[in-house]
């Protein structure tokens, strides 16, 4: 077959790492996928392909020469939603779904600028990238989440019932205190998990500049005011129904510094109208989440950043940085 498909060895060592036999078996069937597909959808192979731990991104062009990316990967229970969401956000905020392949879950998907993503723009100006950041999460929460997809609340209910397993693994105080106190937020919330279509995983690199209208990082973020597409968007979500303070925590995170904690916490719950209170249970439920996930792969200490944001959200942390007793 000319221009076949290689699989890049890094995704292939993931796939196994990650998957096992699973992953192994849908490195194997790529090249046969990619060249159906291909065929199918009568789409060009216009550069070398992309990858991360998941997925196989490849460049095209369709056959009135609109740019795309063809997106292969393993389906499962975080990307199974995946079209469903960009297909009811429909370009708003996120990219925007061309083509789906339901038996394999592979996706058409426009093309936007890899080489342009918001880290680059969070290096120079960490408040600008968690402003971009919030005025999608704002946009795309505000569209309810479509019937079928994964809920917060089955999520908060499993997360709250780990916990007395999670503390009897843990040996240090400090970890235990932080734990029960991240699942004591959550069961105040947990009841009222909300409906909102939540991206998940919003973190800079999740969100790509459209073509060079991303040059301009002063941007809003918005249209670019003449009928075109936008500045910057969404990808690759990991889309779940919920309250939007569960989305925050990948903005707060993302290049991580104690002293940012509380003004990114600011300014996201405000571009999204949350409640602040209910936005610090469910973000202290992200770490929660993360904390559990350690625990369950043997880590025997928990980490440094996720116990002193979660400490800052619990004001027993300064902005500077220092512990408060108590």
């Amino acid at each position: 077959m000319a221009d076949a498909v290689e699989v890049p060895v890094a995704l292939a060592d993931a796939q196994a790492r990650f998957n096992g036999a699973a992953g192994r078996e849908f490195v194997a069937g790529l090249p046969a996928l990619a060249g159906r597909l291909l065929e199918r959808w009568e789409l060009r192979r216009t550069g070398p392909g992309m990858h991360g731990v998941t997925a196989l991104v490849l460049p095209v062009e369709r056959p009135d020469g609109t740019p795309a990316v063809l997106k292969l990967q393993l389906v499962d229970e975080e990307s199974a939603g995946e079209p469903v969401a960009l297909r009811a956000w429909d370009g708003a905020g996120a990219v925007r779904l061309l083509e789906h392949d339901g038996e394999t879950g592979a996706m058409l998907l426009e093309r936007l600028d890899a080489g342009r993503p918001l880290s680059a723009v969070a290096e120079r100006d960490s408040r600008e990238a968690v402003r971009i950041v919030a005025d999608l999460l704002a946009r795309l929460t505000a569209v309810r989440a479509p019937a079928g997809l994964r809920g917060l609340g089955g999520m908060a209910a499993g997360m709250l019932d780990a916990v007395p397993g999670a503390l009897a693994r843990l040996d240090d105080v400090r970890d235990r205190r932080v734990v029960r106190d991240c699942a004591a937020a959550v069961a105040e919330v947990a009841g009222e998990p909300g409906d909102r279509l939540l991206h998940w995983d919003l973190h800079y690199d999740n969100v790509l500049g459209v073509g060079d209208r991303a040059g301009d990082d002063g941007d809003d973020g918005g249209d670019d005011g003449g009928g075109g597409r936008e500045t910057w968007l969404a990808i690759d979500p990991k889309p779940l129904a919920g309250d939007p303070g569960f989305d925050l925590l990948p903005a707060i995170g993302n290049n991580f510094a104690v002293s940012e904690v509380r003004w990114r916490f600011d300014l996201l719950t405000e571009a999204l109208g949350l409640d602040r209170e209910r936005a610090r249970a469910w973000t202290l439920g992200r770490v929660l989440q993360n904390c559990l996930w350690d625990v369950e792969d043997g880590e025997g200490r928990l980490q440094e950043e996720q116990l002193a944001l979660a400490e800052v959200l619990l004001g027993r942390r300064t902005a500077a940085g220092s512990r408060v007793r108590g």
